[in-house]
């Protein structure tokens, strides 16, 4: 049982990354993200999924202006 309480918080960022990074455009990306935030940690959760989300559409902005 401790192993899987050790692993979770690792498990909900990846989460976080991989459904953040769904989506077409900036809403769609920061909406993912928060829904999958909003399940796995609540309101705080939430707006870190959101950031996520955006950061993950910078990057790829980014990626994509070269």
């Amino acid at each position: 049982m401790t192993g899987a309480t050790t692993y979770l918080p690792a498990a909900a960022l990846l989460g976080f990354a991989l459904i953040g990074g769904c989506g077409h455009n900036m809403e769609e990306r920061a909406a993912t993200g928060a829904a999958t935030g909003l399940v796995v940690g609540g309101p705080v959760g939430a707006a870190v999924g959101a950031a996520a989300g955006a950061a993950v559409n910078e990057a790829e902005e980014a990626d994509d202006n070269r």
